[in-house]
């Protein structure tokens, strides 16, 4: 089997930090939606740098409860799932990972059980 790049192909914006808030990976997609602030430029630079110090403190609460966050935005017409957890190496936090993806302002909605 070939190997595939899927994180570059998902269409999903995919940004990666450190356990100190540096980021170590974006897609295209998330080097795309951080164009005008650097795009791929920003890979080394700190989480705290480019977010309010609320967003910085969610990040930390993040990373220090192992707790993912999940939430809805609206920006420039566009509705996103913004969806953040940590990542984990060897069983330990290694960082955060934020998977944002474009949805649909209204969606279906099924309770299976």
């Amino acid at each position: 089997m070939n190997s595939i790049n899927w994180a570059e192909e998902l269409g999903v914006a995919i940004t990666v930090s450190d356990r100190s808030g540096n980021i170590v990976y974006m897609n295209g997609k998330s080097a795309s939606t951080f164009s005008e602030q650097g795009g791929k430029t920003l890979e080394g630079s700190s989480l705290k740098d480019c977010h309010k110090p609320e967003s910085w403190n969610k990040i930390l609460r993040i990373l220090d409860t192992e707790k993912a966050n999940c939430y809805t935005i609206e920006k420039g017409g566009v509705k996103k799932l913004i969806f953040q957890a940590p990542w984990y190496e060897n069983g330990s936090v290694a960082g955060l990972v934020e998977l944002s993806m474009e949805i649909p302002y209204t969606m279906e909605h099924f309770v299976r059980g």
